[in-house]
């Protein structure tokens, strides 16, 4: 056993004999009588109290840390003390992910996680606290898949308490704890109709990011980020290299999603939009730092760009020109005075992606191609989103049957052969169907 059980309610005395005798200590009677002591890994000295009667605890206890500390499995128990908030805090401080998705991460621990949860110790939580935090969140009415993102970041601390060896496992992954499901909603694509008219509602100078945004399939920071000498018109191709984001109250030019650069085909109908575009409403250099508010300047002659000439915000698009062009468009009702504009987040700009994927699944590209236009890391991903937007495999059956008969009724008229004329099923089809169909006794 490591350590031993110190019992602080007696001591031991030489007595007169000048043997060792057992008497009352001041304690006696009163505190915690048993205090178990160990050495911990690092040195010192480790130690825990238990009161009258509970001797065995004690001794189990001990024997506990023993097994741990066999198998490489100890958690100091001092070391649980810290609360969630403390930790997470430390944590997103060592984060060496983009700023932006921290600053991201602390908003949402500082609304949605610290309020309920932050203020209790790393080794007092138990998977009922998680189970309430969980209900909380769901009661709170934001979207489900906000409240995915917001449960994997809890998980992701409790991940690394793990890991640094100050709680023993991790209380989101306990079995009874289930992470808030994503509604399963189908995505459904604009009409062409529909984009026509967003686009009539935008001021003329930003029309134009329509066309780009379901010509091409960009995102929205890709778009405002775009550079006039990134848009090949010879070659038919645009270049996505950048991104404007926010971090905090700031904007910065980042690499696009994922660090992914790519080339996408640049539609010839979107090339002379652009064209216009670009004669009316010449580029202007733009200089924004790079990735970090501190970062260093980077200046970029872009496309799009505000009033003051400036890179555009997406609160401020968002807000004043796309959600009153989706009210032009009839897509969300009319604000209310002293009132927000109605909830549109699946008819944001985001929209204008899933309108590109679905006209190009339409016409036959395949997944992969898809993904690599879109900025897609998995094509896996790619595939899920969109794949109830695939032609139906029983229609393509029909249309490739219809070919294949078409074109051999148009072989046969050449070679002067008898053919089933073309809007009929071959003669031998329809009578072995006559065939199948007649009852056993006819």
């Amino acid at each position: 056993m490591a350590g031993h059980i110190q019992d602080r309610w007696y001591k031991t005395e030489p007595g007169p004999d000048g043997k060792p005798r057992r008497i009352k200590s001041e304690r006696h009677g009163s505190g915690m009588r048993y205090r178990a002591r160990y050495i911990g890994p690092d040195g010192s000295e480790k130690s825990r109290s238990f009161p009258d009667k509970h001797k065995r605890l004690a001794e189990s206890w001990l024997a506990q840390i023993a097994a741990d500390l066999t198998r490489g499995q100890y958690v100091d128990p001092a070391a649980g003390k810290v609360t969630f908030q403390q930790f997470a805090t430390q944590w997103l401080a060592s984060q060496t992910t983009d700023a932006s998705t921290i600053v991201a991460m602390e908003l949402r621990f500082r609304l949605h996680a610290f309020p309920h949860i932050g203020s209790r110790s790393l080794s007092a939580f138990q998977p009922g606290h998680l189970r309430t935090w969980a209900r909380a969140l769901k009661d709170s009415g934001i979207a489900s898949s906000y409240q995915r993102v917001i449960f994997a970041n809890v998980s992701a601390v409790f991940g690394a308490a793990v890991d640094d060896g100050i709680i023993a496992r991790n209380p989101c992954r306990a079995g009874s704890v289930r992470a808030p499901k994503v509604d399963a909603r189908k995505m459904k694509p604009w009409t062409h109709e529909r984009v026509l008219a967003v686009r009539s509602g935008l001021p003329a100078q930003y029309a134009t990011a329509v066309d780009v945004g379901a010509g091409c399939g960009l995102r929205q920071g890709e778009i405002f980020g775009l550079a006039v000498d990134e848009v090949d018109f010879l070659e038919g191709v645009v270049h996505v290299v950048r991104q404007v984001k926010m971090v905090g109250p700031h904007l910065v030019f980042a690499p696009p999603k994922s660090g992914k650069l790519r080339d996408v085909p640049l539609p010839n109908s979107v090339s002379y939009a652009l064209a216009a575009h670009i004669t009316e409403r010449p580029p202007t250099d733009v200089t924004l730092p790079w990735k970090t508010p501190d970062g260093p300047p980077v200046t970029v002659t872009l496309i799009f760009y505000s009033r003051e000439r400036k890179a555009l915000n997406r609160n401020y698009v968002n807000m004043y020109l796309w959600k009153p062009a989706l009210v032009s468009a009839g897509v969300i009702p009319a604000r209310m005075p002293g009132k927000r504009f109605k909830q549109s987040r699946e008819h944001g700009m985001h929209a204008l992606r899933h309108y590109y994927a679905s006209v190009l699944l339409d016409a036959g590209e395949n997944i992969k191609a898809l993904a690599e236009y879109l900025g897609h890391s998995d094509p896996g991903f790619t595939l899920r989103t969109y794949t109830h937007l695939m032609p139906n495999s029983r229609d393509r059956a029909r249309k490739a049957i219809d070919v294949a008969f078409t074109t051999n009724s148009r072989d046969s008229d050449e070679t002067g052969k008898d053919a089933a004329p073309p809007d009929r099923m071959p003669r031998s089809i329809v009578q072995g169907s006559s065939r199948r169909t007649a009852s056993p006794s006819s």
